[in-house]
This record gives C-alpha cells, sequence and structure tokens, in this order.
C-alpha cells in the first residue's frame, strides 16, 4: 500500500501545480489587460510566473502544504 500511496501523492501534487498555473491564468486575463492595460498571459507565461514567484517569495504563500 505504502508503494502506490508515493506516486499517488506525486501525481496529485503535480496535478495540483498544473491547476494553479491554469487558475493564475484565467486571474490574470480578467484582471490585468483590462486595469493596467497589460497583454493576456498564455498559459507556459503563467507557469513561468508562477515559478518565479515560488522562488522569490517562498512557498508558503503559494502552497497550502507547510
Amino acid at each position: 500500500m505504502l508503494g502506490l500511496a508515493n506516486p499517488l501523492i506525486l501525481m496529485s501534487l503535480i496535478a495540483v501545480f498544473f491547476l494553479m498555473v491554469a487558475l493564475l491564468q484565467w486571474l490574470w486575463n480578467i484582471t490585468i489587460p483590462e486595469l493596467f492595460g497589460l497583454k493576456e498571459l498564455n498559459y507556459w507565461q503563467a507557469m513561468r510566473l508562477l515559478l518565479i514567484a515560488t522562488i522569490l517569495f517562498g512557498s508558503s504563500g503559494i502552497w497550502l502544504i507547510n
């Protein structure tokens, strides 16, 4: 059972990461272009932005796992 739990947890974390990227992209695209006149983000730009924010500000503000 323990051998099955580790890949399941890993796949869940990866899925949550990709969902958070999609959420960031959606929130950016409905807010920032209208407020500041900036361009919309595509999925890969949103992923890079999320990774940069994680590196700069740490993971506690983005992930709910301590």
